[in-house]
């Protein structure tokens, strides 16, 4: 079965369950159930597309497979910024409570820290692993301060922290939807100057040089169009940590190409079926007693062990 065959497939899957999601069991009051519907579902794809194209663009650079953005510690430091909010002014502030502000201080402060944290280590000539170990202590100092204050915390507030600290597409504003597909649309176009660059750096770092790639340039503008895109959706819906690695290595299986526009196309429609058909199931079977973040992460979490012993019998 070719490529474009496999991406029609996946095309006619991914029609098929948002016309389900949005059409079916319309009863009573269906053009405020059809609006809210629509409103979840445009996140749902904004989000699966933003996370699955942010983490091949991040595997082609880090040329490892296993590695995702929150790597950096982007999803830590939205769990810090969500609780050091509650500890210090409660969940009854305009901080809290205002989504529109809470998403724009979570996307600032994150893509502030990215900046500082690329503009440290590239400008040194650091390579992109000694950025992958900062981001991983960076990442474990974030979580140590959150479960810290998350100890001290009253228990009502606390339970307002950990609904924050699991992605839901249920509450979704469509103010705040708007913001992000107009921050995201200015990050693609930004993003396509550089998407002729992603199959010579998926060659390796020498020879992309070798190639006449400006390296260090390229891959620090890469990475922080990553760190836009995954701090935009992280604030709009919250972290989803193994969503990346699940539908990427699915698509890396599924096409056996290294084209990235074959890539992320098939990327972007297998993460709308996974999310898409994980929403009905956690709707129509679950009866919403569970969040998709939780079945995604277990799923994500089982295959990352999988990928990680299929390593190891490789190596």
């Amino acid at each position: 079965m070719s490529n474009r065959t496999k991406i029609i497939i996946l095309t006619v899957l991914s029609v098929l369950f948002v016309s389900i999601y949005l059409f079916a069991g319309l009863e009573g009051n269906w053009t405020y159930i059809l609006n809210r519907r629509a409103t979840r579902i445009i996140a749902i794809v904004v989000t699966g597309a933003v996370i699955g194209i942010s983490t091949i663009i991040f595997q082609t650079i880090t040329n490892n497979r296993l590695l995702t953005p929150s790597l950096i510690g982007l999803d830590s430091l939205y769990q810090l910024i969500q609780t050091f909010i509650i500890f210090f002014y409660g969940s009854t502030s305009l901080s809290a409570t205002d989504q529109t502000i809470n998403f724009f201080i979570s996307v600032s402060l994150m893509i502030l820290f990215a900046l500082i944290l690329f503009q440290l280590l590239f400008k040194k000539g650091n390579n992109v692993y000694y950025l992958l170990l900062m981001g991983l202590i960076f990442g474990t100092f974030f979580q140590s301060l959150s479960s810290f204050m998350q100890v001290l915390i009253d228990p009502n507030e606390f339970m307002v922290v950990q609904n924050r600290m699991f992605a839901s597409f249920n509450n979704v504003q469509t103010d705040l939807l708007y913001v992000s597909l107009i921050l995201l649309a200015i990050t693609f176009i930004y993003l396509m100057t550089y998407y002729k660059y992603l199959d010579v750096l998926s060659l390796g770092k020498e020879h992309a040089i070798n190639l006449g790639v400006d390296y260090n340039a390229i891959v620090s503008r890469l990475m922080i169009v990553v760190a836009i895109l995954v701090s935009i959706a992280t604030a709009l819906v919250g972290p989803i940590m193994f969503l990346g690695i699940l539908v990427v290595n699915v698509a890396y299986e599924m096409f056996k190409t290294f084209k990235h526009s074959v890539l992320l196309s098939g990327t972007v429609l297998i993460s709308i079926v996974a999310l898409v058909g994980g929403q009905l199931v956690v709707d129509r079977i679950f009866g919403f007693s569970t969040t998709l973040s939780v079945i995604i992460n277990l799923i994500g979490g089982i295959y990352f062990l999988y990928l990680i012993l299929k390593e190891n019998r490789t190596w």
